[in-house]
């Protein structure tokens, strides 16, 4: 049985009556409230006993989680929600978008489930404060915006963490990589290179990112900062996680990468592993790389590996007084390579380049083709092809 918004809301009403305030009581306590409720209203009735469960469970879904998007968020198949309104909703499944055919009731309703749901994780978000994200505790990430900042109504985007941790030997199957150029970074990793792996939203940076760290050496010291943890680093028993933390309501309490950043560095780290880097801390990254922590890792996003040289040197430049040409030497210096990832249309996943980082006498900074994703589809290795290297830029 299917309940409708009227209803829903006229049933919840009962129970917050009955129980009082009822998000502040814990999961157990609503859902006997919810059985109460839905053993009175529908007393005498044909209902069988998986249709009351349905009824109990839509009405916990709407008190406790995300209203219709739970089904959804407890199908493993669906790696992100977006929803662009009360009746649109997407969702990605395999790398591909497709919209659903649920719905929210009108605009109220899709805010009100919005609020209720971040009011539970301590976080606020009204007219004032319309924008804010979080991350759940099974991993997802949640971002969600409403009116005035989204003037067509309230949006909301779940990323889901999925727990499936893929190997190199799957991402050499799905042609991610070349099984040469797995080897050759694997051999860098262990060799100590840093490697820095840009890319767009959802190609599969963490993912890279990840499994290049299951080659670490398991007696080093490392320490992981991110700004919603989502890394799922095995095999290393030295291991440190750090997490940003946004302020709380009353506008203190906030932890930024910057932070975290520099922090790590007292923690005598042998390699330091950013999720993503976004803003001022890359210059604390860099800085890190270039004074004795060398084959750390990081994320940024980037339309290709030149693209995010010039990203990186602009988040730089606001933290530190210093020429552009010095700014690109610093990043010459701490990067030995630059690894580019795509997200084509149909979903698929692949790296597009691979560059080695190198600086000339006047500390310019020189982009090498190491790979570059061939006309034909493969992930070619540059010295069997006649590429333009040697690129100062």
């Amino acid at each position: 049985m299917q309940l409708d918004y009227p209803m829903r809301q006229r049933l919840i009403h009962q129970i917050v009556n009955r129980t009082g305030k009822a998000l502040e009581h814990n999961d157990e306590s609503v859902r006997r409230a919810i059985l109460v409720v839905v053993a009175e209203e529908f007393s005498g009735s044909r209902l069988t006993v998986q249709e009351r469960k349905r009824v109990v469970d839509q009405l916990f879904h709407a008190m406790r989680g995300l209203d219709v998007l739970q089904p959804l968020m407890d199908n493993p198949q669906i790696t992100e929600i977006m929803v662009n309104g009360p009746e649109k909703i997407f969702v990605e499944i395999n790398g591909c978008l497709e919209p659903v055919d649920i719905k929210f009731h009108d605009r109220e309703h899709l805010a009100g489930v919005i609020t209720n749901f971040f009011g539970c994780a301590n976080r606020l978000i009204h007219e004032k404060k319309p924008l804010a994200d979080m991350r759940l505790a099974n991993g997802a990430r949640v971002h969600a915006a409403l009116p005035p900042a989204a003037p067509d109504g309230p949006v909301l985007t779940i990323r889901k963490f999925t727990g499936i941790r893929p190997d190199m030997a799957a991402l050499i199957d799905s042609d991610f990589i070349s099984e040469e150029a797995a080897e050759d970074l694997i051999r860098a990793v262990r060799e100590r290179k840093s490697i820095f792996i840009c890319g767009g939203t959802g190609s599969g940076k963490t993912t890279l990112l990840n499994i290049l760290s299951g080659f670490i050496p398991p007696q080093e010291r490392v320490v992981t900062i991110e700004d919603a943890a989502e890394l799922n680093l095995q095999g290393l028993d030295n291991l440190v996680r750090l997490e940003a933390r946004q302020p709380g309501p009353d506008g203190d309490g906030a932890i930024d990468l910057t932070d975290l950043v520099r922090a790590s560095l007292r923690l005598r780290p042998d390699r330091i592993i950013v999720g993503e880097v976004r803003g001022r801390e890359a210059y604390d990254m860099l800085q890190a790389m270039n004074t004795g922590h060398p084959g750390s890792l990081c994320t940024g996003h980037g339309n290709s590996c030149q693209d995010m040289i010039d990203r990186l040197a602009l988040m730089i430049l606001p933290a530190v007084q210093l020429p552009w040409p010095a700014v690109r030497g610093m990043i010459g210096a701490a990067i030995d390579i630059l690894i580019h990832v795509d997200r084509l249309p149909t979903g698929k996943r692949q790296i597009n380049e691979i560059c080695l980082v190198q600086t000339d006498a006047g500390s310019r900074i020189i982009l090498e083709d190491w790979y570059k994703r061939h006309q034909s589809g493969g992930l070619v290795k540059c010295e069997n092809e006649s590429y333009d290297r040697n690129k100062a830029l």
